[in-house]
């Protein structure tokens, strides 16, 4: 008979002082051989995304795994993506469509589109894939006006300071059932703090505040620790 759960903490074997970002990654690189076996493919993208110089702040392989999963079980078909960077959360996603999907993602900056570009055609998605290059505040009613929605899941993974102005577009391109995904939103505690002057956590701030005043959403946000640090994601779905 297993022995209660709080008597298991209690030994000294299991004590621990706070955990540390390395501790973090190492429960991590735990977890990676054991459910997400070795992809040359998405390691070339990380490679190629790394030579390029972009920056390291896409989603950790556990993270993109949970995308897939999460795409999977919604029976997504048709995705929208918001922040491309090198294509590594793209590869994810599109692994999730059936052989007629789409995912549309956007991206700000042409250099890292074009470097998301090699890395889908090498994992064989691009006839999945479309990219639109700009900022996504001109790219989303422009998608709204080609009547291009309803997605049927949305990940937001871009410049957290736009959050706020991004989200109502992203209900545009949604309907009921819509799962909706934003990364990022936690930022190490500075959510917590209404008057810092950091926009990214102020974006992140506002966004949350008005996913919980929208009443045709039901959302939660989830606190993340890993290799990218302490986090958050929010996960909600679209109800009318």
């Amino acid at each position: 008979m297993h022995a209660p759960l709080d008597d298991y903490a209690a030994r000294p074997e299991h004590k621990r002082g706070p955990m540390t970002k390395d501790q973090w990654t190492e429960v991590d690189h735990y977890i990676e051989p054991l459910l997400l076996p070795e992809d040359a493919v998405l390691e070339a993208a990380l490679r190629a995304s790394a030579d390029a110089g972009l920056p390291a702040i896409g989603v950790s392989p556990p993270q993109g795994k949970m995308l897939e999963l999460l795409a999977r079980v919604r029976g997504a078909r048709r995705i929208l993506e918001l922040g491309t960077l090198g294509g590594y959360s793209t590869i994810w996603l599109a692994r999730a469509l059936p052989d007629d999907g789409r995912l549309v993602t956007l991206e700000l900056n042409p250099a890292y589109a074009e470097v998301a570009r090699a890395n889908i055609a090498r994992a064989g998605l691009e006839h999945l894939v479309e990219q639109r290059v700009g900022p996504a505040i001109e790219t989303l009613p422009q998608l709204v006006a080609e009547g291009a929605g309803p997605f049927d899941f949305i990940f937001i993974d871009a410049d957290k300071a736009s959050y706020p102005d991004y989200l109502p577009w992203t209900l545009e391109l949604s309907a009921p059932g819509t799962v909706i995904v934003a990364d990022n939103l936690v930022r190490g505690g500075a959510v917590l703090e209404p008057a810092g002057n950091d926009p990214s956590s102020q974006g992140s701030r506002r966004f949350t505040e008005m996913l919980g005043a929208e009443p045709g959403v039901s959302a939660t946000l989830i606190q993340t620790v890993g290799s990218k640090g302490w986090d958050g994601f929010a996960l909600a779905v679209v109800r009318a």
